[in-house]
């Protein structure tokens, strides 16, 4: 009876994870706790997945004192992101929002993903934050040789790829184009250790590097919306 009960348990844990694919509870008692901004506030918003969650768990100082609201998901893809994106995002107000995401796309994390259907979730992301009058930062995908948890998928030129299509459409719609890959690229296209010990995710000496492009781009951002 005991096992029984145990798998039930498990069971329901499963469904309750699948139910919410998006992850649209990860972030909703935060969300109701922030929130408006105040009348002065240039609030920001850090969209993104593994990457964007670790610099605040690697580097708080970072956000720390500043109008900087962390919304990043490990494991996340761009439509899970795009899901959640009017809760995690619009209904907090933001001036800014900056969009890191791709990578785990690219690793087939939920699925098979072309990078016309990465590069259009992203597209749509910001569609939703302009219509909403928040400027929006696009970031590079971060550099990758190849993922530790599911190796042999040659990311690095795809990564390239996925950039360059990301640059175009920043360009075009007079987006701010955040480009953490050129001043992180090793002579393979990937993450040198010196800034990701697995390669994918960044150390601290990483965030450091992406800290003052970040807020350039936030400023660029900010001083456009005037």
């Amino acid at each position: 009876m005991k096992s029984v009960l145990v798998l039930f348990s498990m069971f329901l844990i499963t469904t309750s994870n699948a139910q919410d694919w998006a992850n649209l509870e990860h972030f909703r008692a935060d969300n109701a706790k922030i929130g408006l901004p105040g009348a002065h506030e240039n609030r920001v918003v850090f969209m993104g997945n593994s990457i964007t969650i670790g610099w605040l768990n690697i580097m708080p100082g970072f956000f720390e004192g500043k109008p900087y609201i962390n919304r990043g998901v490990s494991g996340q893809t761009t439509p899970q992101m795009l899901l959640r994106f009017r809760q995690d995002v619009i209904a907090l107000q933001p001036k800014v929002v900056v969009i890191l995401a791709g990578t785990n796309d690219i690793a087939g994390n939920t699925g098979p993903s072309s990078l016309e259907m990465i590069a259009d979730n992203i597209k749509s992301m910001a569609e939703l934050a302009e219509t909403h009058g928040v400027k929006v930062v696009i970031s590079s995908t971060l550099p990758a040789y190849d993922y530790p948890w599911k190796p042999g998928l040659e990311p690095a030129g795809k990564i390239v790829a996925l950039n360059k299509m990301l640059k175009d459409y920043a360009e075009l719609k007079g987006h701010v184009y955040l480009d953490y890959f050129s001043a992180m690229a090793d002579e393979r296209n990937g993450l040198p250790k010196k800034y990701a010990n697995d390669e994918v995710h960044p150390t601290r000496l990483g965030y450091e590097l992406m800290a003052p492009l970040a807020e350039a781009a936030i400023t660029k951002a900010l001083s456009d919306k005037q």
